[in-house]
């Protein structure tokens, strides 16, 4: 049996790794080389030094054939011409899986992905639909037991989602001010009324820019932020263990974190108005020579308070989108930080393209109603 045994060698530190096989590599043998190949695979790159083999079976040949083929930079060396004539028989009858074919895409494939696109939508609309219920159910029930309502929950999300969002908010409407401005003053000055100026900053800012950048903002800011911090507690299994525990995670997760928006939301919309008129006024006085006073005297002569109501109807129903989005999301996560990621840039990526959609419908709508 001494013509059936093998060994293994290794070469030094500065040569690629050899495995070195003497003997026979028969069906004998078959289990012994196996749990040998096994065995280094898993350690990478090797050489396979068969000079040393002097009889070999298409038991054998096939072993070696599925180490070279499985492992990553395996290198056959040393064979004999007899042998190596078996071995590359072998690996030429060996079954080989056919390559996938390409998936038709006609007319029906079309037609068949738009509809599982739609219906995706509906069940993403229904489901958000359902969160919303589920939001005013809560605030009902917080307002006819006031002792289940958390405050302190309330005040805390007020200041993350509100008061850290002045500073980026009024510089956001500070700047599209002067933008306007600029861009205003280039155009007017070629017919002469430089001075429509100020109507064009005021209604530009009170119906559409204030609200709308404000909301994409705090849809940025707030809603991977409601996501990430539910989405955690659910991978963590805390939102398991407040049911539990007979909490309800609805009113503690939800109702304070929309309402919060439903709060600050307005207020942020009203700093970056201020800041827009403000940047305005500046450009205007250094382009055009406009003073503050004037500006001012045009502004609130020539602005109808209706432009500033049409704003600020916006502020809360964009405020329950976003609110409803981020905590939708968060709720989605499965125990995986991949589908933490993916559903924080869903909900930043649906909350911002819901508040486009539905500025463009109120637009709609204040035309239509002659406001």
């Amino acid at each position: 049996m001494a013509d059936f045994a093998f060994e293994v060698r290794e070469a030094g530190a500065d040569a690629p790794r050899a495995l070195a096989l003497r003997g026979a590599l028969t069906v004998q043998t078959l289990t012994r080389v196996e749990n040998l190949l096994a065995g280094q695979e898993a350690r990478g790159a090797a050489v396979l030094d068969l000079s040393g083999v002097e009889h070999m079976d298409t038991a054998g040949a096939w072993s070696l054939a599925r180490f070279a083929g499985r492992g990553q930079g395996v290198r056959i060396e040393g064979l004999s011409p007899r042998l190596q004539s078996l071995l590359d028989a072998v690996e030429a009858a060996m079954p080989r899986p056919d390559p996938p074919a390409p998936a038709p895409y006609g007319v029906r494939e079309f037609l068949e992905d738009i509809g599982r696109r739609v219906t995706s939508a509906g069940q993403l609309a229904l489901e958000l639909s359902a969160y919303l219920g589920v939001f005013l159910a809560r605030l009902g029930r917080a307002v006819r037991h006031p002792s289940e309502f958390r405050l302190t929950s309330l005040v805390h999300h007020c200041q993350d989602v509100g008061w850290r969002a002045v500073p980026i908010v009024a510089l956001m409407g500070f700047l599209i001010g002067v933008v306007l401005a600029f861009q205003g003053s280039v155009q007017l000055r070629q017919f002469g009324a430089e001075v429509f100026v100020v109507e064009l900053i005021a209604i530009s800012i009170l119906r559409e820019l204030g609200i709308l950048l404000t909301a994409i903002i705090v849809a940025g800011r707030t809603a991977s932020s409601f996501t990430a911090a539910i989405g955690s507690m659910k991978m963590r299994e805390e939102i398991d263990a407040m049911r539990t525990l007979g909490i309800d995670p609805a009113m503690v997760l939800f109702v304070p974190r929309i309402l919060a928006l439903l709060i600050t939301l307005p207020i942020l919309a009203l700093v970056a108005n201020v800041a827009g008129f403000v940047g305005g006024a500046l450009m205007a006085w250094a382009e055009l020579g406009i003073s503050p006073g004037m500006f001012y005297v045009r502004l609130t002569d020539q602005v109808s308070i209706d432009h500033a109501i049409v704003g600020f109807s916006k502020a809360p129903v964009f405020a329950i989108i976003i609110g409803v989005i981020g905590c939708h999301a968060g709720m989605r996560v499965e125990s995986n930080t991949e589908s933490l990621g993916r559903m924080t840039s869903a909900a930043v990526v649906a909350a911002i393209f819901a508040v486009i959609a539905a500025d463009a419908l109120f637009s709609v709508f204040y035309a239509r109603v002659g406001l």
